[in-house]
């Protein structure tokens, strides 16, 4: 294994990280921060090396791109997770068994993290502050398109660490070639997990070639519902800031699904989307409805295809259905347990539909787009966990911890 000295530095690193004082690690992500803001026409070169690449309208494009508020974005949420407590050293559980053992159920650091990830450098900064934060060694493996702004943003780490005097084995940036990506998965005894971010095709193949444990993220594929009963100027709004926001992120909406007696609002919900130029894909019912009142251009019958696809781009489909089981079945069947929402007012069945959907995140009244660690409260994300051994839902401090069971005795024997 040509990678074996790397994740053995790695590992070996990931002991001395974990006895790493809180203070110390908030000092380290304040440098960061500060390192992250000074050197941003660095970072932007890189990025744009990069992005020279690319060409502009592949729906990664986007998620590809730095840009000056982006990067103090980026700064602001490595700065909030300084300021948030460490989970690392709580005791979730304590109590004295009858035969005088004291246990507690400590919280620890999972050991080594992997992250396989596409096109978002941003990553980088911030899987670097949660895992510094919960005292987590980490191996990245970026993809090629974003190799110059990731090496780059690594260098920058690597500098503040050093002059913190802390190890930069504690985070390392594999080669950007898919002989690295078979060595990550093969690293038994080395990584503890790994959490692949990225297109489903990637979430896909790292899932079924991995011999480490995965965490899958990432892949959206998000539903909202307009009911009989929905108000349609939330409904509007709802539904043109989940699909319009920030189009290639996971929590962008790909499928409005309809009641049949919602239909002749469609017009009224079509004209911001039109103003942004969102394609629709429409099923028959819906394309009679928006025919002659949406831009022609823009406007399109819908195949199985566009049913269960995350478009990343300015594109969505519409499925119609005749009561809130239909609504609940479409969603199943092609929903990736991302995030869903309802728009109703009917009590009933917003409750329905918050417990019977099986998502990671669940909405009524609201955007998709909220599904994001910062806005939860959380500081930055390590990604949206969309499997439920582990974790689930957006991943921050305490899902990057496991716990350790620590026994106190006195010369106790078991007979």
């Amino acid at each position: 294994m040509a990678l074996e000295e790397t994740f053995k530095r790695v590992q070996a690193a990931s002991r001395q990280l974990s006895l790493l004082s809180e203070e110390k690690i908030n000092h380290i992500l304040t440098d960061l921060a500060e390192a992250a803001i000074n050197r941003i026409p660095e970072i932007l070169s890189a990025n744009a090396s990069d992005l020279s690449r690319m060409d502009p309208q592949d729906p990664k494009y986007d998620r590809l791109k730095l840009t000056k508020d982006r990067i103090k974005g980026i700064a602001a949420d490595i700065r909030n997770v300084a300021l948030l407590k460490g989970p690392l050293g709580e005791v979730l559980q304590a109590k004295v068994l009858p035969n005088g053992l004291d246990l507690q159920k400590v919280r620890v650091p999972l050991g080594v993290i992997g992250i396989i990830y596409e096109s978002r450098p941003n990553v980088t900064f911030d899987v670097f502050s949660l895992c510094l934060k919960t005292g987590n060694a980490l191996v990245l493996k970026g993809g090629s398109d974003a190799h110059d702004s990731n090496t780059a943003i690594l260098e920058i780490i690597h500098g503040v660490l050093r002059k913190n005097d802390v190890t930069t084995d504690i985070v390392t940036l594999l080669p950007a070639d898919r002989a690295a990506t078979q060595e990550m998965l093969q690293a038994v005894g080395y990584i503890d997990v790994i959490i692949p971010r990225g297109s489903q095709g990637l979430i896909n193949f790292v899932r079924e070639n991995s011999k480490v444990p995965v965490i899958e993220t990432g892949a959206g594929i998000v539903h909202t519902y307009y009911d009989i009963s929905a108000d349609l100027e939330k409904g509007k709004a709802i539904i043109l800031n989940a699909k319009t926001r920030r189009v290639s992120v996971c929590n962008a909406l790909d499928c409005l699904v309809i009641h049949a007696d919602r239909l002749d609002d469609l017009p009224a919900i079509g004209v911001g989307l039109a103003a942004k130029q969102v394609k629709i894909f429409a099923d028959e019912p819906s394309y009679a409805v928006l025919k002659g009142t949406y831009p022609d251009k823009l406007l399109a019958k819908a195949e199985e295809e566009h049913f269960g696809t995350e478009f990343l781009s300015l594109t969505m489909s519409i499925k119609t259905v005749s009561n809130l089981s239909e609504a609940i079945d479409h969603i199943a069947q092609y929903s990736s347990k991302h995030s869903e929402a309802i728009i109703a007012e009917d009590a009933d069945t917003i409750d329905y539909f918050l417990r019977a959907v099986d998502s990671a995140a669940v909405y009524a009244n609201a955007s998709t787009a909220f599904t994001d660690g910062a806005q939860f409260g959380m500081g930055a994300e390590i990604g949206i966990s969309t499997q439920k051994l582990h974790a689930r839902g957006p991943m921050a401090l305490e899902e990057l911890t496991s716990y350790k069971w620590v026994v106190r005795g006195n010369g106790h024997i078991r007979d």
